[in-house]
């Protein structure tokens, strides 16, 4: 059991609680105003020694920039390298220099509710829930460390992500498109499989399957700091992408000038780079569009994967299908992404229920005698 003492101080007499935590160790806690403020703490020490849930004060005086940067060395061993990238910048740029010199004990929900919203006024959405998260993962690990009893900067009110609108490509201007680039099969390839840029120019020769007509997506091609970096696809999952019969032809006549283990597209030794969004050949193929279709979208080589998703369905692939092509890691999310291309099903279902009761009570009234409206209503 501990002790509890008084002292002197220019405010007053204040009480100090000595007590051992669970591996032994002696420790204090000053400055309760009333003894039995003292009492019950020392009380609530013991209680929560007894259930193991014990919380050392002292643990919780480390700062927020020493457990940050335990924390992203956690997240670099686990995170694919461009996804590291923006989480260090965002821990650097927003979450250090507001927070790092506090002590954990020290935040509270109402400073944190504050910085976010001051940061929503100058920075986007994206940008905030990035930082937030930052800070709010930092506090979980503080509470499976036992360094805090609970996280106290959760719930808080957050901006919300407004989704940009999704340009979809007709077959027409996929076509169109395509021959206006430098890159014709680079672009049916986008357009009609639906891979993501790193997911294409990380291609090999060997990937190619011309006789089942499929492609396995094994790796993946980022950018980071200039330098490329393969890895595993988003999913961290291989899969067969299926490829249209035509663009098969193309790309077997590529593959024949390549070895097995060169990339598909690109230079054959190193993989395609993504081109500059403002003057690279891709920004320069969709002006020429633009300019001999007024109602062509403008369009980014991501954009072609929501193009893919638009064409497989509109072709009759059902959710399944589409979420195993695109690498989703789930049906769900395939119908979150794309629930404007499947209004169509809408309509769909009434004409069908509509059918199947026309064809069961072809001689029936459409509503039975009695009910509000029918022939059998009684006034």
């Amino acid at each position: 059991m501990g002790s509890i003492t008084g002292y002197k101080t220019k405010d007053g007499r204040r009480y100090r609680v000595r007590f051992r935590t669970p591996d032994n160790r002696q420790t204090d806690k000053r400055g309760f105003k009333t003894r039995r403020d003292a009492e019950i703490f020392l009380a609530s020490v013991e209680i929560a020694k007894a259930r193991g849930e014990f919380i050392n004060p002292t643990d919780a005086r480390v700062t927020v920039a020493t457990l940050g940067n335990d924390w992203l060395t956690a997240r670099k061993a686990v995170m694919k390298p461009s996804s590291y990238r923006s989480l260090e910048s965002a821990w650097r740029l927003h979450v250090l220099p507001r927070w790092g010199g506090w002590k954990i004990s020290a935040v509270r929900h109402s400073d944190v509710q504050a910085w976010v919203s001051e940061l929503a006024e100058s920075r986007s959405a994206t940008t905030v829930l990035r930082a937030y998260g930052i800070l709010a993962g930092i506090f979980d690990a503080a509470v499976r460390d036992r360094r805090l009893g609970a996280n106290p900067i959760r719930d808080m009110a957050l901006p919300r992500k407004n989704p940009k609108r999704k340009s979809y490509l007709s077959h027409d201007q996929v076509y169109l498109l395509a021959v206006r680039s430098s890159q014709p099969a680079l672009v049916f390839f986008l357009a009609y499989t639906g891979l993501r840029w790193g997911e294409a120019s990380a291609l090999r020769v060997r990937d190619l399957d011309p006789i089942r007509n499929r492609v396995l997506v094994s790796e993946n091609a980022v950018m980071v700091s200039g330098a490329i970096h393969m890895g595993t696809p988003k999913s961290h999952h291989a899969r067969s992408v299926p490829v249209p019969v035509f663009l098969v032809r193309e790309l077997r006549d590529i593959a024949r000038l390549r070895r097995p283990d060169e990339f598909l597209f690109g230079e054959g030794s190193a993989p395609m780079r993504l081109p500059n969004s403002k003057n690279g050949w891709f920004a320069a193929a969709v002006k020429r569009a633009m300019n001999e279709d007024r109602s062509f979208p403008y369009v980014s080589p991501h954009g072609l994967r929501h193009t893919a998703a638009s064409l497989a369905i509109s072709a009759g692939a059902n959710v399944k299908a589409v979420q195993r092509m695109l690498g989703h890691s789930s049906a769900a999310m395939t119908l979150d992404t794309y629930s404007d291309l499947f209004d169509d099903d809408l309509d769909a279902v009434s004409e069908a229920l509509d059918r199947a009761r026309s064809q069961s009570m072809d001689t029936a009234p459409w509503m039975p005698p009695g009910a509000s409206g029918s022939p059998g209503l009684q006034m």
